[in-house]
Formats: structure tokens, C-alpha cells, sequence
């Protein structure tokens, strides 16, 4: 697995940010400005959708590291031979609102497909945050184990805090660095 060497640098000294422009966000204007506003603000990378052409358009605006975001394993191929640096499986919120859900068979199943057709690009691998905590650990260990190189936890958007204010931030936050935590501990 080859990967950019400025996210390797960041990763190695823990100093890692990426910016999301939005897994389902195909209007090149938003895509520009958040490609903008990450590579003005120092972000280390950032993820868009899997399109060719948001490729094109955020590599002609940025040198940070570019890593495309998708559920269907055949968009990465393209994207990444328009210009992609890296891929990422998930991150799976947009979809709950539709109705659709991933469990640890179908991101596990996800990630072997898409190592099989891209084995050597650096593969980013979100676990659901739908999943028990000790299930997203178990699964986090399998998907290092098919191949992902960075595991990524969920916002967690059906959290619904009980306070107002920073404390309810804190609610809202609480399970998914739980999760983090857990995560790194196991991988």
C-alpha cells in the first residue's frame, strides 16, 4: 500500500485533520468551496465524493492529499484513475435518513471487494456507528484484517442529547470517541 506522504507525515506525528465535503455532494460550486476552505485552513486531506470530475476540479484547486468517499467499490477505479490519493468506505449517515443500513457484513464485504480491485491504494474503512460498541470493535479488527490501512468512526446523527449547550455537544460526541477510543485500543 502506497500512501501520500503528507498524510503518512501527519498520521506518524498525530496530527491529522480531514475535511468532508460530502459523500452524496455532486454540486462542483460546494465541493470548490469546501476543497478551498480546507486547503486555506490547513487541513491535512480532504475527502469528496467519488466522481471523476470532482477529482479533477479539487486536484486543479489543491495539493492536499484527495481521498474519494462511496459504497459501490467500482467508483473508486475511476476516481482514482482521475487523481484520487486515497478512497474511504462510508462514512454511511447520509443513508440512514433514506432508510438504508450498513451492518458488519456489508462493510466487511465492501472492503475485501474493494481491495480486490484496488490493492495497493491506502483503503480508509468507516464502521457504522448503528453497530453495539463491542461490535464496532470486532468489526474494526476485521476490516485491518481484509486490508483497511485507517479505520474511521461516525458522527453518530441518531445521538440525541438531552441537554442544551455544551453539554449537549458532549452527549452528542460522547459515542463516537467512545468508539475511537475502543478502536484504537483494538487495532
Amino acid at each position: 500500500m502506497t500512501m501520500h506522504h503528507k498524510l503518512n507525515e501527519a498520521l506518524d506525528q498525530g496530527r491529522c485533520l480531514k475535511v468532508i465535503s460530502g459523500l452524496n455532494s455532486f454540486e462542483p460550486q460546494k465541493v470548490a468551496a469546501v476543497v478551498k476552505a480546507a486547503s486555506r485552513g490547513g487541513a491535512t486531506f480532504v475527502d469528496i465524493a467519488a466522481s471523476p470530475d470532482l477529482v479533477r476540479l479539487a486536484r486543479g484547486l489543491t495539493d492536499l492529499p484527495i481521498c474519494v468517499s462511496a459504497v459501490e467499490p467500482k467508483q473508486f477505479v475511476i476516481a482514482i484513475q482521475a487523481g484520487a490519493d486515497l478512497i474511504e468506505i462510508g462514512n454511511f449517515d447520509s443513508f440512514y435518513a433514506q432508510g438504508k443500513w450498513f451492518d458488519a457484513s456489508d462493510v466487511l464485504a465492501l472492503t475485501i471487494e474493494t481491495r480486490k480491485l484496488l490493492p495497493n491504494i491506502t483503503l480508509s474503512v468507516t464502521v457504522p456507528h448503528i453497530l453495539k460498541l463491542d461490535q464496532q470493535v470486532e468489526l474494526a479488527a476485521e476490516l485491518v484484517k481484509a486490508g483497511a490501512d485507517i479505520i474511521q468512526t461516525e458522527g453518530g446523527t441518531s445521538s440525541k442529547p438531552r441537554s442544551a449547550g455544551t453539554l449537549g455537544l458532549i452527549e452528542k460526541a460522547a459515542p463516537t470517541l467512545a468508539a475511537a477510543y475502543e478502536i484504537s485500543r483494538a487495532v
